[in-house]
């Protein structure tokens, strides 16, 4: 039974490595990662998730001071600068953004805020429809 949690856990996070920044912590200049970021401290620069599991976890104590650009987040904290997330996007009641945010799909808490525009990203480009079969074109009218 132990052993089925925590490969739930896993699953679920696609990774099992979680980064931790602790708060008292500034970083400052662009950060780069993959898997689970969480942060607790502040960021001085850009943030930037690789790979589609990526997770960018903002809590209320932490703070961006730049650009987010991520697949997944959920943000509690305070961010100064255009947040891009392309697949999911949570904002908790303390999340607090000033700048635009650019979003695939939003949940967002009472009490959370955002100074600025907020657009949905459209989905991929449109596929195209296969040519018509050369015998539907000779058909006759009923």
């Amino acid at each position: 039974m132990l052993n089925r949690r925590r490969s739930d856990r896993n699953d679920r996070n696609h990774s099992n490595e979680t980064s931790l920044i602790a708060r008292g912590t500034v970083i400052r200049g662009d950060l780069r990662f993959s898997g689970a970021l969480h942060l607790d401290g502040r960021i001085e620069g850009s943030v930037l998730g690789e790979g589609e599991d990526a997770v960018f976890t903002l809590s209320e104590h932490g703070q961006v001071h730049g650009e987010i650009h991520v697949p997944q987040a959920v943000i509690n904290g305070h961010v100064t600068g255009d947040v891009n997330v392309s697949v999911r996007l949570e904002l908790a009641p303390q999340a607090h953004i000033d700048g635009d945010l650019r979003y695939h799909t939003l949940e967002m808490a009472a009490g959370a805020q955002v100074n600025g525009r907020i657009s949905r990203q459209a989905e991929g480009a449109p596929r195209e429809l296969p040519a018509p079969d050369a015998t539907l074109d000779e058909a006759v009218p009923a």
